[in-house]
């Protein structure tokens, strides 16, 4: 068994590195949940959630994963038959339509090429032939962490209220929320799903919903069975005020370090950084495409993520192979395909607690890992990460 020496280089697309300070914070003794010092703790952080999401609306949080979170929507606004259109962008968009259908509801897909975003005016389209205004709601990935593409979920929006349709819009940001721009109450979203492990830095297990009055309001006429989902038991106003079981305290350690964190940069320095670090990892992989080399899997520029950015090996090639050189000699870990995607692409993720030397020697490892494993590239992918890098700066 290979010995590795040094830091782990942990690159995947979620969880994302946990950083000292959040571990150190969450490195103490349990306090009873229902007492003043944990209250304080709970409101400091759905206020600065309410930042983040960019809303004034309700925020929810659970001791579970995002999946969890897509659960809790579902249940707590549909009935048995009730219709979702899901806007396919990949496997996430997909999985979560499944859990409808477990329900007993009726799922629609539009589809989507995977390397491309969804078009607002497909949708628009969809939403007029629905003159009975049977869909229920419509159902969106904005980030889609399987693909790397990006969703225009203002555009998409738009759509919604050019077709003049009452559907309810829900959106999942599990690997945007704090690394790209996100903005519930302007961008008209009445759910958003997210999570703990990504942008917000903290280990997996926490999941949060931010629920617009609209959505709250549908709860009442929801027939599926919930309890603990229920909205309706969390919520005393308009906040949170009971918890399924025993509070999730050490996860509110974290969190509110984590909060003061990205307070501390600042939510556009953040999402620069993160952009800054997205594209350093892109300009790579274009210097890689040379001689029929691999391509980043989103065609369209201005769709490519800014989390996290898939790389299609060409045809032949086992991305799963490289990866695991990557992992097995190397020390650095990247996310695989997933689905159709098996075995052809590597996931870069570069969300959360990163900065530039640490994903400039991402590159290198996987640079180095091409070439072990025989992959035709380009060569230069690392200088072409840098000096992009030193034009920003």
């Amino acid at each position: 068994m290979a010995v590795s020496r040094g830091s782990h280089f942990f690159i995947n697309p979620g969880p994302t590195n946990i950083p000292d300070r959040v571990l150190r914070a969450m490195d103490r003794g349990a306090i009873d949940f229902n007492g003043a010092q944990f209250r304080a703790i709970a409101e400091e952080c759905f206020a600065g959630l309410k930042r983040v999401f960019k809303t004034e609306q309700t925020i929810l949080a659970y001791a579970a994963s995002g999946h969890g979170a897509w659960e809790a929507a579902l249940v707590n606004l549909f009935s048995p038959g009730d219709k979702l259109l899901v806007v396919e962008s990949g496997f996430f968009s997909l999985n979560w339509g499944m859990r409808g259908e477990s329900f007993g509801l009726e799922v629609e897909t539009l589809p989507n090429d995977w390397r491309t975003a969804a078009d607002p005016a497909k949708l628009e389209s969809r939403l007029r032939d629905d003159r009975a205004h049977s869909i229920k709601a419509v159902l969106v990935v904005h980030n889609e962490t399987s693909t790397g593409v990006v969703n225009d979920i203002a555009a998409l929006r738009r759509a919604i209220d050019a077709a003049r349709h009452p559907a309810l819009f829900l959106v999942d940001t599990i690997s945007s929320l704090a690394s790209m721009d996100f903005r519930m109450d302007e961008w008209g979203v009445d759910v958003v799903v997210a999570g703990s492990q990504k942008g917000l830095m903290l280990p997996t297990g926490m999941a949060f919903t931010g629920i617009s009055a609209r959505a709250i309001g549908a709860t009442a006429e929801a027939k599926l069975p919930r309890v603990y989902w229920d909205w309706r038991r969390l919520l005393g106003g308009t906040s949170q005020s009971v918890w399924n079981g025993t509070a999730p305290v050490h996860f509110f350690y974290g969190l509110q370090e984590a909060l003061r964190m990205l307070e501390e940069e600042g939510l556009d320095e953040v999402f620069a950084r993160h952009h800054r670090l997205a594209e350093a990892t892109r300009r790579a992989v274009r210097a890689w495409r040379q001689n029929d080399g691999p391509e980043i899997y989103a065609i369209d520029r201005r769709a490519q993520s800014d989390s996290i950015t898939a790389v299609q090996l060409p045809e032949g090639y086992d991305a799963d192979k490289t990866r695991q050189v990557c992992l097995d000699k190397l020390n650095v870990s990247l996310g695989g395909g997933l689905d159709r995607l098996r075995g052809r692409i590597i996931r870069i993720g570069h969300l959360g607690d990163l900065n530039e030397p640490m994903i400039l020697g991402a590159i290198a490892a996987v640079e180095m890992a091409l070439e072990l494993t025989g992959v035709p590239h380009g060569r230069g992918g690392v200088q072409a990460a840098m000096d992009y890098l030193v034009s920003e700066e």
